[in-house]
């Protein structure tokens, strides 16, 4: 080495350390050189001697990937310029844990001095642009997956991704969002105030963040309470250049604290509706008494359909306090394994020949029972007192239709009663399982039909919803939830075709 200049040796021992791999192959497959970077990336404690060691001696140059690429280099002698290029190679690991990539070039070294073409293999190392493409995949797939819907939008407000939560809770395609602003969700219901401030936290260089309940609608126009978070993304100057919202859909939850407060205060009106009856029993017993009394001791007739009128009205008073007693009481279910389909069949037996003959009922049925666990007389006296409501409001439609069906859903047995009447008013439709509150005429109901059905529904663990149905009618559905399947020896004693009452 004293022979070679001075900037010979210099450039060598900076090629030798330069943070990128070299290995110089001959074109007979022998190694002729590789740098200090090259062996510390592969492990390697020395340089293979030149002329001594093959491509082929080399684990990394013959593996899978780059053994292919330098044979077909080392066979085509007429080869020029790149002969094969990959991105982002595994190779090895500067660390446990760590896996190194490199960006690989193999390159044709053209023949100079009388010596033949040589191949040179640069390796340049890959590893933190494939964590960050790694890390960037990471947060895009939880976007992708997340439960909460993700929108963002450009520093002008315009959607440039929304995520399939997003699709799921407003119903829009994430090709009809692109290019169209947020306010294609919003509903109108919001206080303008609130945009407002959002804008000034946004936009405020120290804040870039604003947090706050809003209301948006879906594109079927149902309003969706959401909890909205929305967060600048700056540039290195400091500049917003994207907004990233994401949104937790508060609507079931407003449906359950809705259903709270709608059962506080059935709660409450129970209570005093006990009271209240208690206090009525006793003098409505003294008034049907002493009626009862002039009734058989009065000689003329106007005096004895006078006492008929007071005992008649007094029957009236008694049978809403029964359903004031009924509304109160609430009490626990006598839980057991009963099949809901076989408990609507029955309801509609019971109701059969004591009604209209001219309303069809048409009754739809699984193969299966449906189980649950409930209190039979309870559950029949909800579908008995849906029937019974459906045919009611056929009265004014001689001939009409009542379906009971009965069907099962992933988690859920449903029973649904419906009719082909003239429906339940728009305005009333909120209030129908409220106590007192009735469509009928006065003197035909309490008013506490629904109100105890719900409660009864509601404390077996389901819902009933009340709805009109698109080409005329009402429809109510009970749901309630599936029995865990049964098991072991007494299994066909508590359930399935041969155990479920």
């Amino acid at each position: 080495m004293e022979n070679v200049p001075e900037t010979i040796r210099a450039l060598r021992a900076v090629v030798d350390e330069a943070p990128v791999g070299l290995v110089l192959l001959e074109r007979d497959g022998a190694i002729a050189w590789t740098n200090s970077t090259y062996l510390r990336w592969r492990g390697s404690a020395a340089d293979p001697a030149p002329g001594g060691a093959m491509w082929r001696d080399d684990p990394v140059l013959a593996g899978a990937l780059l053994g292919p690429a330098i044979e077909r280099g080392l066979r085509d002698p007429s080869a020029n310029g790149t002969v094969w290029a990959a991105e982002r190679v595994g190779f090895g690991g500067d660390a446990p844990g760590r896996p190194r990539f490199v960006d690989a070039t193999l390159q044709v070294v053209p023949a100079a001095g009388g010596r033949p073409s040589r191949l040179l293999l640069l390796l340049v190392d890959a590893s933190e642009r494939q964590r960050e493409h790694e890390r960037a995949r990471l947060h895009y797939e939880a976007f992708l997956t997340s439960s909460n819907a993700i929108e963002v939008t450009d520093r002008d407000g315009v959607l440039i991704d929304v995520n399939p939560a997003f699709e799921s809770t407003y119903g829009y395609s994430r090709a009809e969002c692109l290019g169209q602003k947020p306010s294609l969700v919003r509903s109108g219901q919001t206080d303008p105030e609130v945009y407002r401030r959002m804008w000034a936290d946004l936009l405020e260089p120290t804040r870039g963040h604003w947090s706050g309940e809003i209301v948006n609608r879906d594109r079927w126009g149902h309003e969706r309470p959401v909890f909205l978070t929305i967060t600048a993304v700056r540039n290195d100057a400091g500049e917003a250049t994207h907004y990233v919202g994401v949104a937790v859909d508060l609507s079931e939850r407003r449906m359950w604290e809705q259903l709270a407060a709608h059962s506080d205060r059935l709660a409450s009106l129970g209570q005093l509706a006990a009271g209240v009856a208690h206090e009525i029993n006793t003098p409505l017993a003294n008034v049907m008494l002493v009626a009862e009394s002039l009734r058989r001791r009065a000689a003329d007739p106007w005096t004895r359909g006078r006492a008929e009128t007071i005992t008649g009205q007094v029957e009236v008073a008694a049978r809403i306090v029964r359903g004031l007693l009924d509304f109160a009481r609430r009490s626990e279910p006598q839980i057991a394994r009963v099949d809901l389909a076989g408990v609507a069949r029955e309801s509609v037996r019971f109701l059969r020949g004591k009604q209209s003959s001219n309303v069809e009922v048409e009754e739809r049925y699984p193969a299966a029972p449906l189980a649950i666990l409930g209190d039979r007389g309870q559950l029949m006296q909800v579908f008995t007192n849906l029937i019974l409501n459906a045919y009611d409001a056929l009265e004014a439609a001689p001939g009409g239709r009542i379906v009971v069906e009965a069907r099962a859903t992933e988690r859920s047995a449903e029973v649904e009663v419906r009719d082909t009447g003239p429906g339940i008013p728009v305005e009333a439709l909120p209030h129908v399982f409220e106590p007192f509150f009735t469509t009928k005429p006065e003197g035909r109901g309490t008013g506490l039909g629904l109100a105890i059905c719900h409660g009864i529904v509601q404390a077996h663990g389901g819902t009933i919803v009340a709805r009109n149905l698109p080409g005329g009618g009402a429809s109510l559905l009970v749901t309630l939830p599936l029995a865990p399947a049964a098991s072991g020896p007494k299994a066909a004693e508590r359930g399935g075709p041969a155990g479920v009452p």
